[in-house]
């Protein structure tokens, strides 16, 4: 697999990124839905990384600057096609040692709620991910679970 740094000009990733909008709908409320769309996510603050294998795009991420200690994940999201392959993990991996690189202290991220999300809080919880109240610019929300790592 290879990750790296991606402009969100392809569309593939366009695709990637209405795929993970579009899923968002199914689980939980247009006020509750923190995923950010392209132009959202071209914003100087996120670095976003695509991954790759074989000519495919398996995978999305995004690490925020919320100050210089804090980092946020946004936008993990693994092709429905390419799922249970490791790739999350994967980048995961790279996010943190992004986030540690960059100096930051503590790396947060804020999920769903619902049962569709079980998974994506599991594999955060395995990596170190504990629950944590809102931050940043959120607010309590019952179709949110906010997690935080100290680095």
């Amino acid at each position: 697999m290879d990750i790296h740094v991606d402009d969100l000009s392809g569309p593939e990733i366009a695709a990637l990124l209405q795929e993970h909008l579009d899923d968002m709908k199914q689980h939980s409320p247009p006020e509750s839905i923190h995923a950010l769309d392209l132009d959202r996510l071209r914003r100087p603050e996120i670095t976003f990384w695509t991954v790759w294998e074989d000519g495919q795009l398996l995978g999305c991420g995004a690490l925020r600057e919320l100050d210089a200690t804090h980092g946020e994940i946004k936008s993990m999201r693994t092709s429905m096609h390419h799922r249970r392959k490791g790739v999350a993990a994967r980048l995961l991996r790279h996010v943190l040692d992004e986030a540690k690189r960059r100096g930051y202290r503590r790396l947060s991220l804020e999920t769903g709620a619902p049962a569709a999300f079980v998974p994506a809080r599991a594999l955060y919880a395995q990596f170190g991910f504990v629950p944590c109240g809102p931050f940043g610019d959120y607010v309590e929300d019952t179709y949110s679970v906010f997690m935080t790592r100290e680095l």
